[in-house]
């Protein structure tokens, strides 16, 4: 059983050694433990010292990339060294690396294909009340998304079987938590959390601006992914939605000319009436036509699980 602990770095010698020195060298159940270091275009002496702590598998990236890419390509490498399960955590050591144990364990014993930490950031001190409520909020959005029951859908400390990662498919660009979530709950992979507590802020994130820019992007991968798995939900919304605005003017200017009344004075009516039919159509035909296309995406993704296990057979 070989564990992969990838550590995505991003000009992170100062807190590169805390994380490094903090993974187990042992794990129950785990016969090797290799680290991989996801170098994202780092400008310091990331790669030094790394390579200083006895680290000898690295992924290069010579620019940025983001969150989404080093993850992808950190799989891509793990899996075709032989990883059994790849282990998630971050270089700037917010995530407590001595419960890697706890987050393999479920996926050894058979009982989970993922297992994500809970930070519990409820307790977080330095995130402010804001942004407490719209983890919570954020969580709860994947979770109906994805018919999960997960208090942490944001945390990237996570442990992944190596069959679970073959039903996986990254696309996004800005981070991979919400859409694996949204991919594995749909594809009806179980997924455990485990609570953890968090080490002390050592920066502020790279990866997006400020709280609004992280809920636009994060936003925009939750209804990607969404609409992926359950286009026809959005389409038959939209559908009844539009027929119902069309359906009150209409029919309250087909009363009135059936009742003898002057219509003259309600022609507004008529049009836009005639304009949110038009719309529910559209709707209703962009709902087939998207459900035909997921049926096809499913159809792909079969053939890429096989190509993936011919890929990585050992």
């Amino acid at each position: 059983m070989k564990v992969f602990i990838q550590v995505p770095c991003l000009n992170e010698e100062e807190t590169l050694p805390a994380v490094l020195e903090s993974i187990p060298t042992q794990i129950d159940g785990v016969d090797e433990i290799e680290i991989l270091v996801i170098d994202d275009g780092s400008t310091d002496r990331t790669l030094e010292v790394a390579r200083a702590h006895g680290v000898t598998h690295f992924v290069h990236h010579t620019r940025n990339m983001g969150l989404a890419r080093s993850f992808r390509d950190g799989v891509d490498y793990a899996l075709s060294h032989g990883a059994d399960v790849v282990v998630n955590t971050d270089g700037d050591n917010q995530y407590p690396q001595n419960r890697i144990g706890d987050l393999v364990q479920p996926i050894l014993a058979g009982t989970a294909d993922i297992v994500i930490a809970d930070r519990q950031t409820h307790t977080i001190e330095h995130f402010s009340p804001f942004k407490k409520i719209m983890q919570r909020f954020g969580s709860y959005i994947v979770n109906r998304a994805a018919s999960t029951e997960l208090p942490d859908a944001a945390s990237g400390f996570r442990a992944y079987s190596r069959a679970s990662l073959f039903h996986l498919n990254v696309v996004t660009q800005f981070s991979y938590c919400m859409e694996t979530i949204i991919q594995a709950g749909n594809k009806r992979l179980r997924i455990e959390s485990v609570p953890v507590e968090t080490n002390a802020k050592t920066r502020e994130s790279r990866l997006f601006k400020n709280i609004f820019h992280h809920m636009a992007k994060s936003g925009s991968a939750i209804t990607r992914s969404y609409l992926m798995f359950k286009p026809y939900v959005i389409f038959t919304t939209l559908t009844i939605l539009f027929g119902v605005l069309a359906a009150t003017p209409l029919v309250r200017f087909l009363f009135i000319w059936l009742t003898g009344g002057d219509t003259s004075g309600n022609v507004q009516s008529l049009i836009f009436g005639a304009i949110m039919a038009v719309a529910a159509l559209l709707s209703l035909a962009l709902g087939v036509l998207s459900d035909l296309q997921r049926t096809n995406r499913v159809l792909l993704e079969d053939q890429l699980e096989r190509i993936k296990a011919i890929q990585y057979q050992r």
